[in-house]
């Protein structure tokens, strides 16, 4: 495995939970998958269509979104909300984000050794 693959198989790793908490957060606002993957996309969070349409089924089905369909516009589409649960799912994760940050950011300044 080269270097760049390395690299690229971590980051992977890295973003992948960064992607749930993205969602949960942004979808307190309705919207649907494509336009989600857009917003996403603009905001640094690059992820393709094959992994967030699963991720949004799997939410949904853990109850942290619900999601109705609209078929008022020409092409009927899935929209997805954050869930009460999925509010305090995206509290608690925001919170640990916060103190894992510190405590990365205390490790890059040297502190802890």
């Amino acid at each position: 495995m080269g270097d760049d693959d390395l690299i690229t198989g971590h980051l992977q790793e890295l973003r992948r939970g960064t992607v749930v908490l993205a969602c949960l957060l942004r979808l307190r606002t309705p919207d649907y998958g494509y336009a989600l993957l857009e917003t996403l996309d603009t905001l640094g969070f690059s992820v393709d269509a094959n992994t967030l349409y699963p991720l949004l089924r799997r939410l949904e089905k853990q109850g942290l979104l619900t999601s109705e369909w609209n078929t008022e516009e020409s092409r009927p589409r899935k929209f997805y909300r954050t869930s009460t649960e999925g509010e305090q799912m995206a509290s608690a994760l925001t919170d640990d984000w916060g103190r894992i940050d510190d405590s990365l950011r205390r490790l890059i300044r040297g502190e802890g050794s």
